[in-house]
Formats: structure tokens, sequence, C-alpha cells
């Protein structure tokens, strides 16, 4: 049973992977190039690594339930809710984490949107899923409030990475010692 938008989450769940190979590959650069590795290099690594493997799972989520012959309006629920709950921890969470692991906090622009902006979306999802409109309404878009919120917590996470880059590389690079030439 082909589920709406399997292709879309298919792709979404390459693009992710993608992501997620590329990013872990700049900051590899970054330290191949001489740059010491700080708290923040690693914080952000296994922040991006952790939200895009949830993304992912979010993704490929809906066609693993479709297998067991689960009537679609369920499999957006129950989607919804397994992938919700674990990434509003994640969003909600994240600057207590970040505060603890490198002694700061978000700066505002990623705070707006990784965080609140973010939540807010993985929220109204969660909401619409269970509660939604009358009935048969929110059933009807639940794939699509399901593939929209997950596109858009992408998005933040790459937006959140990207800011998140620019501040390491204005971090100072500390060149390896090397031998004096002979």
């Amino acid at each position: 049973m082909e589920i709406k938008g399997a292709i879309f989450l298919y792709t979404l769940a390459g693009l992710m992977i993608t992501f997620a190979g590329f990013s872990a590959l700049l900051l590899t650069l970054r330290q191949a190039a001489g740059a010491k590795v700080s708290l923040l290099d690693r914080y952000l690594a296994k922040t991006v690594m952790t939200y895009i493997f949830v993304l992912t799972a979010g993704a490929l989520l809906p066609a693993l339930l479709a297998l067991y012959d689960i009537p679609e309006k369920w499999i957006w629920r129950g989607s919804g809710v397994l992938f919700a709950l674990p990434m509003l921890s994640l969003q909600v969470t994240y600057p207590r984490r970040r505060r603890k692991a490198i002694g700061k906090g978000p700066p505002p622009a990623i705070f707006a949107v990784f965080v609140v902006f973010g939540s807010a979306v993985t929220l109204a999802l969660l909401v619409y899923i269970l509660v939604g409109l009358p009935y048969s309404a929110a059933a009807a878009y639940s794939a699509a409030a399901y593939i929209t919120a997950l596109t858009i917590d992408f998005f933040t996470v790459i937006f959140g990475y990207l800011s998140a880059l620019d501040i390491v590389m204005q971090q100072p690079m500390e060149a390896p010692e090397r031998p004096a030439p002979p």
C-alpha cells in the first residue's frame, strides 16, 4: 500500500542524510586545515546528527507503518506522535543542553528560528494530528500537515547549522606546531 507523499518522504530522507554527511565533512575540513576542535564544534556535530536522524526516522516511519496494512489515518496519527514527541523534546531542551555543553545559550536568531519556530511547528503538527479540525477534514490533510512540519523542521535545522557554522568559522584557527625546516 503506497501512502500519500511517499516519494516526497523518501526524497526528504535522502536529502537529510546527505545534509548530515556534508555538515560533518565541513567540520572535519576545518579541523584538517589546522583548527583545534572546540566544544562548539563537537556540540554542533552531535546536535546536527541527532536532529537529522530523528527527522530521517520521521520521514521513513509512515512507509514502515504502511507495511503493516495500518489504515492511513492511523499511520499519520501514529507517525505524528512518534516523531513529534522526541523532536519537541530535542527542540525545547536545546538551550539548556547547549548551555551545559559549551557554557552559553544560543544566539537570539538560533533561539528564535531553531527553538521557538521549530517547536511551534512540531507542536502544531501534534495538535493537528491528535485534535485536528472536524475529523474528516483533519484526516484528509494529515499527510500534508505531517510532511509540511517535517520539511519545516528540516529547514530550521539547516538554519541552525548554518548560523552556528558562521560562529564556528569566526573562531581563531590555531595552527598545529610544525617542525622547523632544517
